[in-house]
C-alpha cells in the first residue's frame, strides 16, 4: 500500500472513530447538560469513572465544534465545585485541543473541513500574522465568546509548537471557565446575586474583548 492510500485509510479510521463517539455519547451529553443533578448523582455513584466519563464528554464537545462548551462548564461548577470543576474542564478541553492540533498537523486542511464550515474558516485572519501569532492567540483565548473551536482546528496549520499550544489552551481558557464554573456553583447554592455579577462581568469582557478581537482579526493589507 502506498503512502497516500495509507494516509487516507488512517483518516477514514479517525472519522469513523469520532462519528462512533458522537453516536454513542450524544444522548448522555444532552442528558447531563440539561439535568446537572443527574450528573451529580452519577459522579457520586461512580467516583473516578464518573469523572473520566465527564471528561470524555467534554473532549467530544470540543472535537465537534457545533456543541457549545458553556453548559459543560456550568455543570462542572455545579457538580464538582468552582476550582475542581474549572481544572477538570480546562484539562479536558486542553487534551481535546491538542488532539485536534496533532490530527490537523497529520492530515492538513482536508481534516479541518470535515468539522468546520469553509465560510467560518474564511473569517479567521489573525493566524496569518506569523510574527505575533502566539501573543495574539493567547489574548484571543482570554476573550469570552471568541470562536475558539474554529481557531483550534486552524492552529495546526500554523508553525506554532505543540508546547506553546498547550500553554495557550490551558492558561488562556482558565479565566472564562472559572467564571462559568462559579456561576454553576452559585446556581446550585441558589446564590443568584453571584450569578448576576458574573453575567455582568462576562458581558463587559465580551464587549471589550470582541472589539479587541475584531482589531486583531482584521484582514491584513497586502
Amino acid at each position: 500500500m502506498n503512502r497516500k492510500k495509507y494516509r487516507y485509510l488512517i483518516l477514514a479510521a479517525v472519522i469513523v472513530f469520532f462519528v462512533g463517539l458522537a453516536v454513542i455519547f450524544w444522548q448522555p451529553i444532552l442528558s447531563f447538560v440539561s439535568d446537572p443533578e443527574s450528573l451529580r448523582v452519577y459522579i457520586q455513584e461512580n467516583g473516578l469513572v464518573g469523572v473520566l466519563a465527564f471528561c470524555l464528554l467534554n473532549i467530544i464537545q470540543v472535537i465537534f465544534a457545533v456543541i457549545p462548551g458553556g453548559p459543560f462548564e456550568l455543570a462542572a461548577g455545579y457538580v464538582f465545585g468552582v476550582l475542581p470543576g474549572t481544572i477538570i474542564c480546562d484539562i479536558s478541553m486542553t487534551i481535546a485541543s491538542v488532539l485536534v492540533f496533532l490530527l490537523v498537523r497529520k492530515f492538513g486542511m482536508q481534516f479541518v473541513e470535515l468539522f468546520i464550515d469553509p465560510e467560518e474558516i474564511s473569517k479567521i485572519h489573525f493566524l496569518d500574522n506569523n510574527q505575533r501569532v502566539q501573543s495574539i492567540l493567547f489574548i484571543v483565548f482570554l476573550i469570552p465568546a471568541a470562536p475558539k473551536d474554529v481557531i483550534t482546528y486552524l492552529v495546526g496549520l500554523t508553525k506554532i509548537s505543540v508546547w506553546s499550544w498547550i500553554l495557550i489552551c490551558f492558561v488562556g481558557r482558565f479565566p472564562a471557565i472559572l467564571l462559568t464554573a462559579l456561576s454553576g456553583s452559585a446556581l446550585g447554592d441558589q446564590r443568584y446575586e453571584i450569578v448576576a455579577v458574573v453575567i455582568v462581568v462576562f458581558l463587559v469582557c465580551y464587549l471589550v474583548g470582541m472589539k479587541i478581537y475584531q482589531k486583531f482579526n482584521a484582514p491584513q493589507e497586502k
